[in-house]
């Protein structure tokens, strides 16, 4: 068995090979595409593969994957804690992660499968389009805005649509057209997302929550994946980064602000859903209203987030509807 530790970059990737004693048996520097890789893997048949979990991992794992061969994601946070305890190294290079693997000591993160993986870039995408049209949108305001020009309607309904290109602005003009280019694609991606998130019972359950809709729901799941990995609700919010960080000092251990560890993703989906659902009159609503009046919205909103995704746990692990469980949360 040989152990294999790659340094993956954007072009290039360092890959190092152990035997099971610890020597290094191949190092070398090589471009990060498919025929590098097996050029580098030529002549080896069994052997365990690591890399961190960081920039342009994901192609190197799938082509390793395809191979045949075990690969192992690393955490690299933690990744970098054990190799500076056990090791003695602050930088994570290929020999070290070959080390690890060897010993072992690799803190492996979550591979989603290939399905999760697919759905997870589809509904980021449709975010990044979001995202995108929002900019434009902005800078269509501020073109106005600079020109003290108040159409006083709603800029992007019809109605306003047409009295934009009356102006005959062509920065604006331009700015309307790529929005209106952004609105079709988004179109096509949503309804891709419809059909996934029709077919999902899992989407079915969350959107029983009110202010989640198909679209959030099926974001939740692709960055949750299996529920049943997370022992426990707390082990989730973990994962998401919604847990207090924790300085200890002797005796003395003082809580500070969330980590913001793990899936931002999931913290966005979280916060934009709880705007949404404190509209209604929920347990979840009253204990935000409630917080916002002491602490602000802000932190108000991040600390229901934590608890709406608590809710989120139960509710796919025992397979119950909001409407059962929601006054618990």
């Amino acid at each position: 068995m040989l152990y294999v530790g790659l340094d993956v970059h954007k072009k290039v990737c360092y890959g190092t090979m152990m035997n099971e004693k610890g020597d290094v048996v191949k190092h070398g520097r090589f471009s990060r595409d498919p025929r590098c890789l097996k050029e580098f893997m030529a002549g080896v048949d069994e052997a365990s593969v690591v890399m961190e979990a960081g920039y342009c991992w994901q192609p190197v794992y799938e082509w390793l994957e395809k191979d045949g061969y075990e690969v192992k994601l690393a955490h690299p946070t933690e990744t970098k804690a054990i190799a500076k305890a056990k090791v003695k190294a602050d930088k994570i290079d290929s020999k070290i992660l070959a080390h690890l693997l060897r010993c072992d000591l690799v803190p492996e993160s979550w591979v989603p499968p290939r399905e999760v993986r697919e759905l997870r870039g589809l509904v980021k995408h449709r975010a990044f389009l979001v995202r995108m049209r929002t900019r434009l949108k902005n800078r269509v305001h501020a073109e106005l805005d600079g020109r003290d020009i108040d159409l006083h309607v709603p800029l992007f309904t019809g109605r306003g649509r047409e009295l934009l290109k009356c102006l005959g602005i062509e920065s604006i003009n331009q700015l309307v057209a790529v929005v209106e280019v952004l609105d079709k694609q988004i179109l096509e991606v949503s309804k891709k997302i419809r059909g996934l998130a029709k077919m999902n019972e899992d989407v079915a359950l969350l959107t029983t929550i009110p202010g989640v809709g198909y679209y959030t729901a099926l974001l939740l799941l692709a960055e949750i994946g299996d529920v049943s990995r997370f022992p426990d609700s707390e082990k989730l919010c973990a994962y998401a980064g919604l847990v207090p960080s924790v300085y200890r000092s002797g005796e003395k251990t003082v809580y500070g602000p969330i980590t913001k560890e793990g899936s931002r993703w999931i913290r966005w989906a979280l916060t934009q859903s709880v705007h949404a659902h404190v509209r209604y009159d929920t347990r979840l609503s009253r204990f935000y209203r409630s917080l916002a009046k002491k602490k602000g919205k802000q932190v108000a909103a991040v600390a229901t987030g934590r608890k709406m995704l608590k809710v989120v746990y139960w509710m796919l692990k025992n397979r119950e509807e909001f409407r059962s469980l929601g006054e618990e949360a």
